[in-house]
């Protein structure tokens, strides 16, 4: 099964009406993982119902990031 690929606009809508500025940052940080189709960003369906279904947690940061 493909997974289908939303514009940052649509996926805003995707995750409840988010800011476009919010779902930016989530992609510097790693929150989530974004698709590059020539100079179009996009994100996977899956990332989005990943990020909806962990409740919008980052990932624990590693006890060695702490130090």
């Amino acid at each position: 099964m493909e997974d289908k690929l939303y514009s940052i606009d649509k996926a805003c809508e995707y995750l409840g009406g988010i800011s476009p500025w919010s779902l930016r940052c989530w992609l510097s940080q790693g929150r989530l993982m974004r698709t590059k189709v020539g100079r179009r960003t996009f994100v996977r369906e899956s990332e989005l119902r990943k990020m909806i279904s962990d409740g919008g947690r980052s990932p624990a940061p590693r006890r060695s990031e702490w130090l």
